[in-house]
């Protein structure tokens, strides 16, 4: 075996300024990681996680310190005891799977035994100045029936029902990132309800939630970042109704399969997100996405550009990307 590591780092411009609770996003930067063997090449990319502290210039740095394990053949199993869950391990992990479906000829389908079938994403809107100037971006967004829509602790209410006159049609999620207080979330779920919310995304600060436990509400509750892996789940488990699994917060397709998965024995239902990645970021995450009842996977559109023979996007619809992508996919 002769094994070789590649890994730079990639900066994609956005459509527009993207902005959530506390952050403004123009330029996400990334890193590519390739490992050939065997004549064989494999490809992943990490977009690693901002409120983690988690970027680019780190990313290259832990793959780097990793790459004479790496050529040296670490296995995914290895893997996940040799490097801690980062975007960086998600690079390396996805780039495994892919090198591992082109040195077998299997695809990732059947190396995970998952049935694939087109998945129907949200479409992202960010926070804007006022309600109306939202209401106007998902009027626009007419195309796409799921709607996730960006909230901090400002007339979260009032920018719900603009965006609902202005959609009537649309099935929406929301994501506070964080924003809100318990007692602001306990005042506005009801009124959120019956605008037809049909899930609340990490409503709480990651280390301050823990007064959702026990707690109902008329909207399910969604973890993001109050659970990264399989370790905090048994806490998140008592204080969500849902997971939302990126493989930025997990480390790779690896993990993430196994948080999916402990997550549905536990009686939770699934959300699958992104960090903004392109459609190499997408396609191990649309993977997961096959166990999930609420996809976000809009990470290219909201790039200038994507990979050639990335995931097809039609009208929200999420199929596969072109053969010989990743993963074997076809």
């Amino acid at each position: 075996m002769s094994r070789r590591l590649s890994v730079h780092k990639t900066s994609w411009p956005m459509t527009a300024p993207f902005r959530i609770t506390g952050h403004v996003f123009e330029v996400i930067d990334m890193i590519e990681v390739e490992i050939s063997e065997d004549g064989h090449m494999g490809r992943g990319e990490g977009c690693g996680a901002y409120y983690l502290n988690d970027f680019a210039d780190n990313m290259l740095d832990q793959v780097e310190a990793l790459r004479r394990d790496i050529e040296g053949g670490l296995s995914r199993e290895d893997l996940q005891e040799a490097m801690d869950a980062c975007g960086a391990r998600n690079a390396i992990d996805c780039a495994l799977w892919d090198l591992e479906t082109r040195k077998t000829g299997k695809s990732i389908w059947e190396l995970t035994g998952i049935t694939p079938k087109n998945i129907q994403t949200v479409f992202t809107i960010g926070i804007e100045e006022t309600p109306a100037k939202m209401a106007e971006k998902a009027a626009r967004a007419s195309q796409y029936s799921n709607l996730k829509i960006k909230l901090d602790g400002v007339q979260p209410v009032e920018r719900i029902a603009a965006i609902r006159k202005a959609r009537p049609d649309a099935s929406l999620i929301i994501d506070a990132n964080q924003g809100f207080t318990l007692s602001q979330l306990q005042e506005v779920a009801e009124q959120l309800a019956a605008l037809g919310v049909a899930m609340i995304e990490q409503p709480l600060p990651r280390g301050g939630d823990e007064g959702l436990a026990g707690m109902k509400f008329p909207v399910p509750v969604c973890a993001d970042e109050s659970c990264l892996h399989r370790g905090e789940l048994p806490v998140a488990i008592k204080r969500y109704d849902m997971i939302n699994i990126k493989l930025d917060k997990t480390g790779g397709l690896t993990e993430g399969l196994a948080l999916a998965r402990e997550a549905l024995d536990a009686g939770k239902r699934l959300m699958v997100g992104n960090m903004v990645g392109t459609s190499l970021s997408m396609a191990p995450s649309f993977v997961v996405g096959q166990l999930c009842d609420f996809v976000d996977l809009d990470g290219p559109l909201n790039l200038k550009s994507d990979h050639l023979g990335g995931m097809s996007y039609e009208n929200g619809v999420v199929s596969q990307p072109a053969p010989g992508f990743w993963g074997g996919m076809s």
